[in-house]
């Protein structure tokens, strides 16, 4: 394929930019004069060459080209390696940094507002997660999280995924959300060298709250406890995840969030999602927990004050997760079908075929400090035991 590029060394504007199947040609005017680049880029293995000219239609820049002298030369190269990069990789290909794998829909818990729901039961063989994966690793993904349903229900393929992940992938962060009912500290001990952060999902420090939103069983908040000094004793960054909603967005929190001292707790504005928690027909129908945003607003002020605070309204959260099901399938909240499977296309194709608002991923902070220290407790745990 040959790729038209014109530009300019300096006091440039752009003119004209037009696309084909085989390429692109982007016409800069230079200064006042009817003075123009061009620069002709080929395919490997075909020259390449670049022309300085004076024209008076843009119409005329490939048939009227003047030898530029070496300086100009190397400059229009360099203009046009630049553009070239812009507007056929970053522009095309987004590479996808941090996803969530939600390996499974099963869960043990039934949250009245939850956005993806038991619809199926199926989990992918470990043998072609691990492709999966490591497809994505390839493709630029320098973070995974471990979501549902409830991952903790798979723990054996969860600390698999977890040990290739890290051991063999060598991902920067690997992390788990989960609601802790099944969190046991004997998996902590055996796989929390491989485990940057563990998530917990917590709406309420009333008992009674949590089982009318349908997470609780009334010891929620002794096991969220519990799996804090888990953290602390393996070296595990502990994060705290909460949905505020109709049930709980009164609630002041201030005093067991600064007990627990989670490294982030991010807030989310409950979220309705079409075909998984919109409706009467749907497994959820969340409509019932829905609040203003000027009641996220007032939570999210009520606990200003926690440094560990992340709030996320439905703005940022919608569109900037990239959510991998278990079918190895990137979801679509823009309304359109899912990706087919990364295993038959590639994560490329996937991508560009579903919405992911890039802006608004990195507008909520969605690339922060998410690896765990070197030498944590974990690390000299596992050697004792060795």
């Amino acid at each position: 394929m040959t790729l038209f590029l014109v530009g300019a060394a300096f006091k440039t504007r752009l003119r004209f930019v037009q696309r084909s199947r085989s390429g692109v040609c982007v016409i800069w005017h230079i200064g006042n004069a009817r003075t123009y680049m061009a620069v002709q880029l080929s395919k490997l293995g075909q020259p390449s060459t670049f022309s300085f000219c004076r024209i008076s239609s843009t119409l005329d820049i490939i048939s009227n080209p003047t030898t530029m002298n070496s300086t100009l030369c190397l400059m229009a190269l360099a203009i046009s390696i630049v553009a070239l990069l812009k507007l056929f990789y970053f522009r095309r290909w987004k590479s996808p940094v941090s996803v969530n794998y939600h390996f499974t829909r099963r869960c043990n818990k039934t949250c009245g507002f939850c956005f993806h729901t038991a619809t199926t039961s199926y989990m992918e063989q470990p043998d072609q997660a691990k492709k999966g994966l490591r497809l994505l690793k390839n493709a630029g993904m320098r973070k995974i999280n471990f979501a549902g349903g409830e991952p903790f229900l798979y723990s054996k393929f969860l600390g698999e995924m977890i040990d290739f992940c890290k051991e063999d992938l060598r991902l920067e962060s690997v992390s788990i959300v989960t609601n802790g009912s099944l969190v046991k500290e004997s998996f902590v001990k055996k796989h929390g060298r491989n485990i940057d952060i563990l998530a917990v999902s917590c709406d309420s420090f009333d008992e009674a709250t949590n089982i009318e939103i349908g997470r609780g069983s009334g010891d929620q908040v002794p096991q969220l406890y519990k799996i804090r000094s888990w953290c602390m004793q393996y070296g595990i960054k502990f994060k705290i995840n909460t949905v505020v909603c109709r049930l709980n967005h009164r609630e002041d929190m201030n005093k067991h969030i600064d007990s627990l001292q989670p490294f982030r707790w991010k807030c989310f504005q409950v979220l309705i999602v079409a075909g998984e928690n919109d409706s009467s027909d749907t497994l959820r129908d969340g409509r019932k927990f829905l609040i203003t945003d000027q009641e996220y607003q007032s939570f999210c002020q009520r606990h200003s004050e926690q440094k560990s605070l992340v709030a996320e309204s439905n703005r940022l959260m919608a569109k900037s997760y990239l959510i991998l099901d278990e079918y190895m399938r990137f979801l679509d909240r823009d309304g359109r079908q899912p990706s087919d499977s990364i295993l038959q296309v590639g994560v490329r194709k996937a991508l560009e075929s579903v919405y992911w608002d890039e802006r608004a991923f990195n507008d909520r902070g969605g690339i922060y400090d998410w690896s765990r220290k070197e030498g944590s407790c974990s690390e000299v745990q596992q050697g004792l035991d060795w």
